[in-house]
């Protein structure tokens, strides 16, 4: 899900040849579809490009011969099939220069946070801070609203803090991408208190640029959770738009602690944490996997 697939853009309009040729197998050298088996004009070729899985086109239709690589190779196949699959741009005056490459990260727009339930002890994560008894796994006190979570982090009575770093590049984010799209970023996490205990909740997360500085920071105040609370789930959310260029990386840092200094594991939970770049407007809702 993480391949990143570049592609030239030969046409600026959704206008598509109705020229027609030969097909047969690729003819060796020269890349033409020439015999007498059948008569496919582009238009058609296009339609079934259009209806084949997009790694086939990519990888396999491309290949046929030279009339086919123009139809891969074309802005016009890749924006219809934006349009086809509901892929809208979240900005009408931001233009990809690149459909193909917008497609896919599309298609394969996902969570880039690593383990972000749990399900894989702290892998994926860096302790930041790790006070008190230390941070621990536990199972949900109260079922999360998402049933597939079956696991979160505990805080204990004094702060925990735990981040993670995404390089954009390795994701399949290329510089040029985001400096030309700068597609929104979007980030969510969920946290509860204990009944019982005291708590506090606190979330960081900053674009940063080539030498992992900040552009732009989301830190917004902590949240307290009084003793005998109803201990229900909260989500926090937050959208980076317009940031301008250079962002390169994403840091992630959350984390919290029990009020009332109490031995164990008495604070604040988090798990179901989220990091997606989205280059297409949101038309539902959607569950995504992570990676």
């Amino acid at each position: 899900m993480r391949k990143r697939v570049m592609g030239a853009s030969h046409s600026s309009s959704d206008s598509t040849p109705t020229r027609s040729r030969n097909y047969s197998p690729a003819s060796g050298d020269t890349g033409q579809c020439p015999g007498p088996y059948l008569v496919l004009p582009l238009v058609v070729i296009e339609e079934i490009l259009m209806n084949l899985p997009p790694y086939q086109v990519v990888r396999v239709a491309r290949l046929v011969c030279r009339d086919w690589k123009d139809v891969v190779d074309s802005e016009s196949l890749w924006r219809k099939r934006c349009r086809r699959e509901g892929y809208h741009l979240s900005d009408p005056a931001k233009v990809p220069s690149n459909w193909r490459l917008f497609y896919f990260l599309c298609k394969k727009r996902r969570n880039l946070i690593k383990n972000p339930r749990a399900a894989e002890k702290f892998n994926g994560w860096q302790i930041l801070e790790n006070g008190g008894d230390q941070w621990q796994i536990e199972d949900p006190m109260v079922p999360h609203p998402n049933e597939t979570v079956q696991k979160v982090f505990v805080t204990s009575y004094s702060m925990c803090k735990k981040s993670q770093l995404i390089d954009l590049e390795k994701e399949g984010y290329n510089p040029l991408f985001m400096d030309e799209f700068q597609p929104d970023i979007k980030i969510s996490d969920w946290y509860a208190p204990r009944w019982d205990c005291g708590s506090q909740y606190e979330i960081s997360v900053q674009l940063l640029n080539h030498r992992k500085r900040p552009i732009q920071t989301f830190a917004p105040d902590r949240v307290y959770f009084d003793q005998w609370n109803d201990q229900q789930w909260n989500e926090i959310t937050h959208t980076f738009k317009n940031y301008g260029q250079g962002v390169r990386f994403i840091r992630f840092t959350h984390g919290g602690q029990d009020t009332q200094f109490w031995a164990g594991w008495y604070g604040v939970r988090v798990t179901e944490s989220s990091v997606e770049i989205c280059p297409s407007v949101d038309s539902v809702e959607r569950s995504l996997p992570s990676e």
